[in-house]
């Protein structure tokens, strides 16, 4: 059973992480960012993230913990763990420059105007790369973490995160092949950047996992709801309305935590 867990959490995680081919893929094909598509679907993977964070993982955590710590100590330290969470992926986030941040919005058709190769558009997409890949592991480790605990919330979680990567594809996508030429590096390198989540995934199963029990479970769950509540506001949220227009991410995210809400309450 154990070994099945870890398969369906790993696969997600793999799913989840190697979605930033999606976007690759978008830059590859089209000509034009459909900007309308990605800021509906980003905001509503900012809905079930949200959601499922304040409604189902944060919970959870908090009653691990409270075997270990009591009904007291349980919801100070799950909080803690919350705010550790959004410390550490706000950390990851300060440390990248921001004209390679992935979070900043790039469209095929802004890059291609420029049409000829230039070393600085390569320069641009191999650090968004690298800046993608760190930013990925706690992702990893969050859709894993998920897996390994409860289907119900890891499916539309890996869900919400491949969503989330496919404008992080087009980022490192779209400088890489112009500034190349080649559009077949844009993609292969904006693939490659997305192991960098199911890398995270298997440094928590072989770091993590033997030193596994509820204390420690409640608090990285905990982490794990800080982390994707700060992923929603500071990069789906922003990146959402940039690619359309301000109404198009709100009501993405509402349908997004009605349809996390109602599949929640499917499987009571």
């Amino acid at each position: 059973m154990e070994n099945e867990n870890f398969w369906f959490a790993f696969g997600l995680t793999l799913f989840a992480g190697l979605s930033t081919g999606i976007g690759s893929a978008l830059a590859f094909f089209t000509k034009n960012t459909s900007t309308r598509f990605l800021s509906v679907s980003l905001g509503f993977s900012a809905g079930v993230m949200v959601y499922v964070s304040f409604f189902e993982i944060l919970p959870k955590a908090r009653l691990a913990l409270v075997p270990g710590l009591g009904e007291q100590g349980a919801a100070w330290y799950s909080v803690l763990a919350f705010f550790v969470g959004i410390f550490i992926i706000a950390l990851i986030d300060r440390m990248i420059p921001s004209q390679e941040n992935p979070h900043e919005i790039k469209r095929v058709e802004d890059v291609a105007k420029n049409g000829q190769k230039d070393a600085r558009l390569v320069r641009m997409g191999m650090f968004t790369a690298l800046a993608i890949g760190i930013h990925n592991f706690p992702e990893g480790i969050a859709t894993f973490m998920a897996g390994l605990t409860d289907r119900t919330i890891a499916i539309p979680i890996a869900v919400a995160i491949a969503i989330h990567n496919i404008p992080e594809g087009i980022a490192i996508s779209v400088p890489i092949s112009y500034g190349t030429g080649s559009k077949k590096k844009g993609f292969y390198l904006s693939f490659l950047s997305g192991l960098a989540e199911p890398v995270g995934a298997l440094l928590a199963w072989f770091i993590l996992m033997p030193f596994l029990n509820d204390n420690l479970f409640g608090f990285i769950f905990a982490a794990v709801a800080g982390i994707m509540v700060f992923i929603s506001i500071d990069e789906l949220l922003p990146t959402a309305r940039e690619y359309g227009l301000h109404h198009h991410a709100v009501y993405g995210f509402i349908a997004g935590m009605a349809v996390m809400a109602l599949s929640l309450l499917l499987f009571i």
